[in-house]
């Protein structure tokens, strides 16, 4: 039996799941590691995403060393992690995660980059393999559950990638860490969705100190 097919992000009160780049990336890709818009788009980024490093079970796939909280939000984490089999990213994603992720790359399974560019396999430490597809969010799809087997497929983002799946009626279930910080600008989760055929239903949510985690059906209206 095919899995299921969802994503699952940190999000701001405000609906934003990355702040605005201003130059970060370009920094990031050029190993600018003193500018002062990356070091701007970090402390923001942390503010966002500091519940989930804070958990062990993050600071050990990332290779932070020893320690790191236990509890819902690491149980959280573990749960996402251990339901994928495999992972669908776009080209933006892959050009900011090639520079930052560790050798050891925290996927541990098959990762689909959907992409114009042409490019053999990447084979990664730890059982992480990017591969690259050219023929569209349907073709990374088929092949992503083939290699997930009866696990999941995840959407891993960005956002672009997110809203091109849900417009496609290709989600089945998101998750929703909600992050009691706020924004003002950055990268809109929902923006460009087709309210008019994206519907929801609440399927469970739990506050933390840190965050509210929420799950969502999706359905076609």
């Amino acid at each position: 039996m095919a899995g299921k097919v969802f994503f699952s992000v940190t999000m701001s009160l405000d609906g934003y799941i990355a702040p605005v780049d201003d130059g970060a990336t370009e920094a990031m890709l050029n190993g600018w590691s003193e500018s002062d818009a990356l070091k701007r788009w970090m402390a923001r980024w942390s503010d966002l995403q500091g519940w989930a490093l804070a958990t062990r079970f993050m600071r050990e796939s990332l290779h932070f060393g020893e320690g790191g909280e236990t509890g819902p939000d690491d149980d959280f984490l573990k749960g996402v992690f251990d339901r994928t089999g495999a992972t669908v990213i776009g080209k933006r994603m892959f050009d900011a995660g090639e520079h930052s992720w560790p050798e050891d790359a925290p996927f541990h399974s098959s990762v689909f980059v959907v992409t114009h560019e042409v490019r053999e396999p990447w084979k990664r430490l730890g059982g992480t393999t990017f591969h690259f597809v050219n023929d569209g969010i349907e073709s990374a799809l088929a092949q992503a559950r083939e290699a997930a087997g009866d696990r999941d497929v995840r959407i891993g983002g960005g956002a672009e990638t997110i809203v091109q799946f849900l417009n496609a009626g290709l989600v089945d279930e998101f998750l929703i860490a909600l992050r009691p910080v706020l924004f003002g600008d950055g990268v809109s989760l929902f923006g460009g969705v087709d309210t008019s055929a994206v519907a929801l239903d609440l399927v469970s949510s739990e506050a933390t100190p840190s965050v509210t985690q929420l799950s969502y059906r999706v359905r076609r209206r």
